[in-house]
């Protein structure tokens, strides 16, 4: 059946390896005794498997997927930021993704498939990069980039070269070039850019208040003034610290699935928004709840922490380096005064490896 063809189960998943268990190590190699810890759903899952997560006795490694040549299946890993989940998918044969959107959100679907936040594709470079990154949400539109999954997208790119230690890459993006770097303790550091603040280009109609910038200007969102800062870290995002009724936000007191829609399709928005509401607990210190376009409340968005601190700093309620905590986990975001650019540094970790039929 061609790619374009409906997903359908049955799927062939691996269920979440325990953390303490190694996964890919050239020290350690998972045991053939780990296989109790791991539940296969049906028979037909795909026999390069053993190989490919480095279930032998030799220390020796593989690239990831080097023995996957089935027909008509689609392997991938299951990541995730902080539980912002994704589909990996390697897809370095092909300039276009393997999948349609239509198929993504099929796979998406945590009830009827893997479950996910988006599918990330692994593409070949353009204009001189590494690699190419694409992905679909959960409801089948395409962001520019996220900042979650590029961390992923880096550590995806880590098993499928067989790469050890520090690792520095070039990323195409929507959002332009993301330059990711692994870190000794296995996070990701990331160069995401200068954010991008003419309010025009966020894009927004909100007029701007602050030179090109909407900086804490009002909105009316269900009948509710909100003061709200527009960034775009290459896909937009609309900041709240504070509204009409409340100086400063309480984020777990808020009803995420009432408003957040009502921010993201709200008219001023023309491409729809992120959404981040933040309450500051120090000035080094931020926590954040978001509302993704695309994919709705999610447990971290990494281009939403980014531009949270932007937000802040230009509000003057905290410094240019903090620590953000989202629902997921913490992230730590500097917006650096020498270049302008905004580096993310946080985890990114394998949840499990399977294949599912086309």
């Amino acid at each position: 059946m061609s790619p374009s063809a409906a997903i359908s189960p049955p799927f062939t998943t691996l269920r979440s390896i325990p953390h303490s268990l190694p996964l890919f190590s050239t020290t350690l190699p998972l045991q053939r005794t780990h296989l109790n810890n791991i539940a296969i759903k049906n028979s037909t899952v795909f026999t390069c498997l053993a190989s490919s997560v480095g279930i032998q006795e030799s220390s020796s490694q593989v690239g990831l997927f080097s023995n996957c040549k089935q027909s008509g299946v689609l392997h991938f890993v299951k990541y995730h930021g902080l539980g912002n989940d994704f589909i990996l998918v390697d897809n370095q044969g092909s300039a276009e993704p393997k999948l349609s959107p239509e198929q993504a959100v099929k796979l998406c679907d945590r009830n009827f498939g893997i479950g996910a936040d988006g599918v990330i594709f692994a593409l070949p470079g353009i204009n001189g990069t590494d690699y190419t990154m694409r992905i679909f949400n959960s409801d089948g539109s395409e962001p520019e980039m996220c900042g979650n999954g590029v961390r992923c997208f880096a550590r995806f790119i880590t098993e499928l070269e067989n790469l050890q230690g520090r690792q520095r890459f070039t990323i195409h993006t929507g959002a332009g070039l993301i330059v990711p770097e692994i870190q000794e303790d296995g996070k990701v550091r990331v160069d995401m850019g200068e954010p991008i603040l003419k309010s025009s280009d966020v894009p927004t109609s909100i007029p701007p208040n602050k030179d090109q910038s909407v900086v804490k200007a009002k909105l009316d969102v269900d009948g509710v003034a909100w003061n709200v800062t527009c960034v775009s870290m290459g896909n937009p995002h609309c900041i709240t610290f504070s509204s009409e009724k409340t100086e400063d936000l309480v984020v777990d007191e808020l009803n995420l699935a009432d408003i957040g829609p009502k921010f993201e399709h709200h008219a001023v928005f023309p491409a729809r928004t992120n959404t981040e509401f933040v309450q500051v607990i120090s000035p080094t210190h931020l926590k954040m709840r978001v509302w993704e376009r695309g994919a709705g409340a999610t447990l971290a968005c990494g281009t939403g922490a980014c531009a949270t601190v932007v937000a802040a700093v230009l509000e003057s309620r905290a410094s240019r380096s903090c620590t953000v905590d989202l629902p997921g986990g913490p992230l730590d975001i500097e917006w650096n005064a020498e270049d302008n650019h905004v580096y993310m540094t946080g985890p990114a970790e394998v949840v499990f490896y399977g294949s599912v039929p086309l």
